[in-house]
């Protein structure tokens, strides 16, 4: 088979190109897109972008222990884990910022995540009086000990629509 010099001259960005015969090499321009919704967990995302913390709660008094004990859960869940009714959303800013503490902690090298968290990571568990669940997140500008109260910081001026968008720093 002769071989052949191709251009990469194709008006149609997404049709196979001939690039080599011998050995035979195509190229297959991709524009990959992913695409993805946040259904029923949209308030939750949204929330960050806007400066807000939310978290669900289970409104049903029959419910046990959630609905009964009457905390909420971060990260939220759509329908309650204990009587699978819907739960209702809740703005918990205030709450976070008076008694958010570190859970756990672990430093991370290189924790990935789009290369737009600090490295080092400290890598947090966030404990948060009457949240039913802790939630992972960073901590920001200092060393993270067990037990340290923080609060929350939100991306908001360029925000990712992730959970990058919150983050957390020593309460002052």
């Amino acid at each position: 088979m002769a071989k052949h010099s191709y251009e990469y001259n194709n008006m149609n960005p997404t049709a196979t190109v001939l690039r080599r015969l011998d050995p035979m090499v195509i190229e297959k321009p991709r524009n990959p897109i992913h695409i993805h919704t946040y259904g029923g967990e949209t308030p939750f995302f949204r929330g960050l972008t806007e400066g807000r913390l939310m978290a669900t709660k289970c409104v049903n008094k029959k419910c046990d222990p959630s609905g009964k004990a009457g905390y909420y859960h971060l990260p939220p869940r759509v329908y309650c884990p204990d009587c699978l009714e819907k739960m209702t959303w809740e703005d918990i800013t205030d709450l976070a910022r008076k008694t958010a503490r570190i859970h756990t902690h672990i430093t991370v090298a290189n924790p990935g995540a789009f290369n737009r968290v600090p490295v080092p990571c400290e890598i947090i568990s966030v404990e948060i009086d009457g949240v039913a669940t802790v939630i992972m997140s960073y901590l920001r500008g200092a060393k993270p000990e067990i037990g340290m109260p923080i609060e929350p910081v939100f991306e908001t001026a360029n925000p990712t629509y992730t959970i990058l968008d919150l983050s957390w720093v020593p309460r002052r």
